[in-house]
């Protein structure tokens, strides 16, 4: 076992992203329980981006969860209300590391997490109507902000062979530092699948880890059309 990695994560209180706190923030302002719509449009984010990180704040013990009583046919609101004690030691960062190193024992594992990886991307964009035709530019601003909504700290750089996304930020570096086949396959993944979702003629090619210790590197092509 690797003794370098600790038991329980560096403070007492869970470690959270700028976006995550900033929702926890509104729940704990809120003189109510809240719904994911309306933390959503207090916080300026997508609905499914909202609903992550509160779902994350009750995975990490800082937020509740419950269904509101209804006595009308029909699907019952879910809401959310701040925790009211603060929760104790946790050691996810040890849990992120024992998941991931699992997956990177088995068979296929960089294909199964690019894989992994477009389901949330699919999952985390904001989403095109039917009828709607969303273009590069309308694209790689969608991408960017699920990007800086998890924690990445994007920046946009383009060149004349299409663009490079700088990623100031990994929010899982220390879990990606030790495997970084699973993780950052997961995050080339989650690329390709948000600008699948949104049908734009771009393709997220590759995904260069710790270009510096604060920078990776992602590239984005433009599709030549059929």
């Amino acid at each position: 076992m690797d003794t370098s990695q600790p038991l329980r994560d560096r403070t007492g209180a869970v470690p959270i992203g700028a976006r995550r706190a900033e929702v926890l923030a509104a729940l704990r302002g809120s003189d109510g329980a809240r719904s994911v719509p309306e933390i959503a449009e207090g916080t300026g984010l997508h609905v499914n981006t909202a609903r992550f990180h509160l779902d994350g704040l009750v995975a990490d013990g800082l937020a509740e969860r419950r269904s509101e009583p209804r006595e009308t046919p029909g699907r019952p609101r879910v809401l959310y209300t701040a925790a009211a004690t603060a929760p104790g030691p946790r050691s996810f960062a040890l849990l992120a590391e024992m998941l991931t190193g699992l997956v990177a024992t088995l068979d296929g594992a960089g294909p199964a997490a690019v894989e992994a990886g477009r389901q949330w991307g699919r999952h985390l964009v904001d989403r095109p109507a039917p009828s709607e035709q969303v273009d590069a530019s309308e694209a790689t601003a969608r991408l960017n902000r699920v990007l800086d909504e998890i924690g990445f700290r994007p920046e946009l750089r383009r060149g004349t062979d299409g663009t490079e996304v700088l990623l100031h930020h990994c929010p899982f570096r220390e879990v990606a530092e030790r495997h970084t086949d699973v993780v950052c396959a997961l995050h080339l993944g989650l690329m390709q699948g948000a600008l699948g979702e949104l049908r734009a003629p771009l393709q997220a090619t590759s995904l260069e880890p710790f270009v510096r210790p604060d920078l990776c590197v992602a590239r984005i092509l433009e599709e030549s059309p059929s």
